[in-house]
């Protein structure tokens, strides 16, 4: 009796802080966050760093060069629309891109894993050379390591990428001022599926393909239209929801965005409801968020919608004054919600 007298209902309170590294530590939520906050920054934290932008923007003499590097570990390494190596091009292109620089040169770092087919690597290397030359970028430099069989996944890849700033924007998180809009530049949730769906074998009654691509170019036109560009960030690990919500903390305002108008093409949103994913936290590799003035928006999303990447854009929410750090989402119901950052592992080794 008296056993029942004491039994307590109340739910224990989620792990914040663990002994040892987890999958969701490098998955773009809150973990991976805290990683950064307690382990990285608390050891490196100087100002350019401390940004914690998509690449650092570093004055050398006269000329501003952002600085970027990014490590590729997905799994399988050829997925439908691309892979590893396409994708290894792209994402540190794009990396530089949301800085608002033109990507000039990369370097290409292989760890190889003993017994992996040199056919594949000669495949991979030569998707990484057709990517880089669409995105008029020069692989310069690199190195390869070999580890023993069973130690490498077949092949990782890390990249590191040199871009120039030939404008006076300031293109950051810190930049973004109440009633900026929010435009997004194209469907969400294709690169992550489509990753799922070879991994796991699945088939749908298309084939979802990934949206891995060079945004550069889209990019740049928004800044030779005379776009006065705030802020820019890819919708990598932890999706559009996780990207919101950390230029929401970053400048200490609030974001609404508005369900009904984020792109999601039905047969992304098809598969999310069957696997039991939610769209705007599944990764893209070639989608961007652009943070605009408000009597620009208009002209921005012209822009965007001229390009051949930047068909499906939409203009999907604007900053607020509050909550401050928080990311609300009016639904197709008219309802309101709080649109928190990934806070687990949803959809693991996407990049």
């Amino acid at each position: 009796m008296s056993d029942s007298l004491n039994f307590n209902l109340a739910c224990p309170l989620p792990l914040q802080h663990y002994p040892n590294i987890l999958l969701a530590h490098g998955g773009g939520g809150k973990l991976m966050h805290q990683l950064i906050d307690q382990v990285f920054l608390a050891s490196f934290g100087d100002a350019p760093l401390s940004a914690q932008h998509d690449s650092a923007v570093l004055p050398i003499g006269k000329a501003r060069l952002a600085f970027t590097t990014d490590s590729y570990v997905v799994r399988p390494i050829f997925f439908p629309g691309g892979n590893i190596g396409s994708l290894a091009v792209h994402g540190t292109v794009n990396d530089l891109a949301m800085s608002g620089a033109r990507p000039v040169y990369l370097s290409a770092g292989f760890i190889l894993e003993e017994g992996l087919l040199v056919e594949t690597l000669w495949r991979v290397v030569q998707s990484m050379q057709q990517a880089a030359a669409a995105a008029r970028v020069q692989i310069v430099t690199g190195d390869t390591k070999v580890v023993d069989k069973g130690k490498g996944d077949q092949l990782y890849i890390n990249t590191a990428g040199i871009g120039l700033v030939e404008h006076a924007l300031n293109i950051s998180p810190r930049s973004v001022r109440e009633k900026d809009v929010i435009l997004l530049s194209g469907d969400v949730g294709r690169h992550g599926m489509a990753v799922m769906a070879v991994r796991e074998g699945l088939e749908f009654e298309t084939t979802i393909k990934s949206d891995s691509a060079s945004v550069a170019g889209l990019v740049e036109k928004l800044i030779l239209g005379g776009i006065e560009v705030h802020c820019l960030r890819d919708t990598t690990r932890g999706g559009l929801a996780t990207t919101l919500n950390e230029i929401a903390q970053s400048s200490g305002l609030g974001i609404q965005i508005e369900e009904a108008r984020v792109p999601v093409r039905e047969d992304v949103q098809a598969a999310c409801e069957i696997l039991g994913f939610d769209p705007l936290y599944v990764a893209c590799e070639g989608r961007f968020v652009a943070f605009v003035p408000l009597d620009q928006a208009e002209q921005a999303l012209e822009i965007l919608r001229r390009h051949p990447l930047g068909e499906n854009a939409a203009r999907i929410g604007e900053v607020v004054l509050g909550p401050q750090g928080m990311v609300k989402m009016k639904s197709r119901i008219a309802a309101s919600r709080i649109l928190d950052m990934l806070s687990g592992e949803q959809l693991p080794r996407i990049c």
